[in-house]
């Protein structure tokens, strides 16, 4: 078979937002509900967070079991990164309360969000069209992420500074730093949550 040949679009280095939201609570559940409830209630999700996503002008990079990735171009659009998160957690409101009356399925989206260079390319030959987002800023905020309990939101510092340099003041609470072998600590904080919701 043919190897294809399409010429893919020159890499460039930029700095970018990027998002993580993942569906806690949802996937251990799962298990015990029919294949099509199963798709049906990711298949909400997954609209809800590319639809809040697109609306601030970010992409969807990345999907992989509930969890998605987006990419927001410019330390400008910090901002619109943050409202997409804030979008997210606001409108999947709609479902937790249908989602465990009809299914006992208790959910809640966790959040993490980093700043900073990454290359952006399309591939060529096997993965021709596809469009990857490299570098360190993908695994700090999908580190963050994990930092994130249910229904919370976890950004750094970076991302905490380009808002402030656009004029916007998040309420967001200082959290111990994430400590990463061989490097400074990344300086977080977290948009948080009362009362912890029982599941991670």
């Amino acid at each position: 078979m043919a190897t294809p040949t399409s010429k893919p679009a020159a890499p460039e280095r930029t700095p970018v937002v990027i998002l993580f939201a993942e569906m806690r609570g949802f996937t251990r559940t799962s298990a015990i509900l029919s294949a099509p409830v199963v798709l049906a209630r990711v298949s909400e999700f997954f609209a809800l967070v590319r639809a809040s996503v697109e609306r601030q002008g970010g992409t969807v990079r990345n999907v992989l079991n509930d969890t998605l990735m987006a990419s927001f171009a410019g330390k400008g659009n910090a901002r619109q990164a943050v409202q997409a998160a804030q979008d997210i957690q606001r409108d999947f409101a709609q479902f937790e309360e249908s989602w465990e009356r009809d299914y006992g399925i208790r959910a809640a989206v966790a959040i993490g969000m980093h700043i900073g260079d990454t290359v952006i390319g399309t591939a060529g030959g096997p993965m021709a069209g596809q469009t990857f987002v490299i570098g360190d800023c993908v695994s700090i905020a999908e580190r963050l992420l994990h930092r994130a309990r249910a229904g919370e939101f976890v950004l750094s510092k970076a991302v905490m500074d380009a808002l402030a340099a656009g004029g916007f003041k998040l309420d967001a609470q200082a959290l111990p730093p994430l400590e990463i072998p061989r490097r400074e600590p990344i300086r977080m904080f977290g948009v948080l949550l009362d009362t912890r919701l029982d599941f991670t």
